[in-house]
């Protein structure tokens, strides 16, 4: 039964408008640059601490680390002809980013979000140079320490990514900001991949030069000092006067006990582990057991430039329908996992008709073995790569949307998120490994169409029973030790999606 204040709450999101100066200023906000209209021109932005312009940059900063990070891992074996040592790096990597990601909720909400992300991107930084060293030298051990070390930061990074972006935003338009994060992130992966299809583009060898892996570590730099740029989450605006759901004085103590409140008081959570530990296990086989096996690196390069682009396509496809308003939150959400599944079924099946062609006894790493984009037949693989990238973009997209259904409170988000990337990590370190100790490259594609599969039906449940089409400020604060005050303010409208349109407009003019 909903309760009186819940029903107060909920009328109130659509009754009252938001109040604006004549400088476009919301009313009820404190006297600060940062909730002053950007300008551009003859184009009025939201103020820098609004949700659009934080999740921009925060994309931003994604953009420039494991954008970049992802366009050398689409390559194959970081750009390498023997993928086998960075398999061992990517299993420290992912082996330690499945613990801190699992805390790292905790430490977002103590450090705030601006630390916590800055320390994330040094990590990448880190890892790119480890290639560049290992391009020259040979020297597995700088990779495999890089690799333990990027997994640390990745795990502050990513937790302090999706609190923001599904924390942020008015609850009816979760999901073209998570699309409008994925399509900015993957067009660093997309610029990325640019760099070495540019660099190669005349080669038919199988790795990269040293060029490549210097404008990476420049390009991660720059993102790893760009999140100093962002305000915490206490001072971001949204345009309806409300506010993020925050906790106002964290203590380790405090973040440590609600790591583990959070698992007893929403246990179905648990129900979600099977997707998030499949959600990165399809990389490895993408990437070397597909790019790096099938390809030379010039082919490597196109093929993982198109993966991207078509990351950005499912992204902006689910984003946006998941946001679809004249249909019930609820449906949406059990239409999603539907759609997954068909997804699921006709793209791996597709993959399975290609993987029969080859198996890993007839991998070798010798130039003349690798594809070509002018070898006959060319077009199939390419299309089946670019339903890869757009499947991933669906999937992911898809489960944080599902986690941002949950609540809005920013501090349970967090940990949320902190449980879906150290879960995630757990999966990838040991499909790393299992492709290092060289198993057959179908039996890796037979566990990652079976995980895919089954996750969703265990998933299943959670969708259909936990997600509502609204859930109450008073649901939300339970897990903070704000008020309702702190968070409406003073005269506020109350929050959800009518104020989307609004923040739509000004994050795409912040975009450009």
């Amino acid at each position: 039964m909903t309760s009186t204040s819940e029903k107060t709450t909920t009328a109130t999101d659509h009754d009252a408008p938001a109040k604006y100066d004549d400088e476009g200023a919301h009313t009820s906000s404190p006297p600060s640059w940062m909730y002053r209209p950007l300008r551009a021109g003859p184009l009025r932005l939201s103020w820098y601490a609004s949700p659009p312009v934080q999740l921009v940059m925060v994309a931003l900063v994604c953009f420039l680390c494991p954008g970049m990070f992802n366009a050398l891992s689409g390559l194959g074996g970081g750009g390498q002809v023997n993928a086998t040592d960075n398999n061992n790096a990517q299993v420290a990597l992912y082996s330690t980013f499945s613990v801190v990601g699992f805390f790292a909720g905790s430490f977002t909400n103590r450090l705030g979000i601006k630390l916590t992300l800055s320390l994330g991107g040094l990590g990448y930084c880190v890892y790119a140079s480890s290639l560049l060293c290992y391009n020259r030298t040979q020297n597995a051990g700088f990779l495999i320490f890089a690799g333990a070390f990027l997994g640390v930061c990745a795990g502050l990074l990513w937790c302090a990514q999706g609190a923001i972006m599904m924390a942020y935003p008015p609850e009816g338009s979760k999901g073209r900001y998570i699309s409008w994060f994925w399509m900015i992130f993957n067009l660093g992966a997309v610029i990325g991949s640019l760099i070495p299809l540019a660099q190669n583009i005349r080669s038919t060898s199988n790795s990269v030069n040293d060029g490549t892996y210097i404008a990476f570590i420049v390009l991660m730099f720059l993102g790893a000092m760009l999140a100093w740029c962002l305000v915490d989450s206490k001072h971001v605006l949204r345009s309806d006067g409300s506010r993020v759901i925050v906790m106002r004085h964290p203590t380790w103590r405090s973040e440590i006990v609600g790591l583990w409140t959070v698992l007893r008081t929403d246990a179905y959570i648990v129900a979600l582990f099977p997707m998030f530990f499949a959600s990165n296990w399809f990389y490895t086989y993408q990437f070397n057991d597909v790019n790096l096996a099938r390809f030379n690196i010039r082919t490597r390069a196109l093929n993982n430039l198109l993966y991207w682009l078509s990351q950005i396509l499912g992204a902006y496809v689910f984003g946006y329908a998941l946001d679809v308003k004249r249909i019930r939150r609820t449906l949406r959400a059990r239409a999603a996992l539907a759609v997954l599944f068909v997804l699921t079924m006709a793209v791996w099946g597709g993959g399975y008709v290609f993987q029969r062609g080859y198996t890993r006894s007839t991998d070798t790493p010798k130039v003349g073995s690798k594809l070509d984009w002018t070898t006959s037949g060319y077009g199939g693989p390419m299309f089946l790569f670019m339903c890869y990238g757009f499947y991933d973009a669906a999937w992911q997209t898809c489960v944080y949307w599902f986690l941002g259904a949950l609540t809005n409170n920013s501090r349970q988000l967090a940990h949320f998120a902190a449980f879906y990337k150290g879960i995630q990590s757990a999966g990838a370190a040991i499909v790393f490994r299992i492709d290092a100790l060289e198993y057959s490259y179908m039996s890796i594609f037979a566990s990652t169409w079976a995980l895919l599969a089954g996750s969703l039906i265990l998933a299943a449940p959670v969708v259909w029973l936990r997600i509502l089409d609204h859930v109450s400020i008073d649901q939300d604060l339970v897990f903070s030790d704000e008020t309702v005050e702190d968070v409406l303010g003073t005269g506020a409208p109350g929050r959800d999606g009518d104020s989307a349109e609004k923040e739509a407009v000004t994050a795409a003019g912040a975009a450009r």
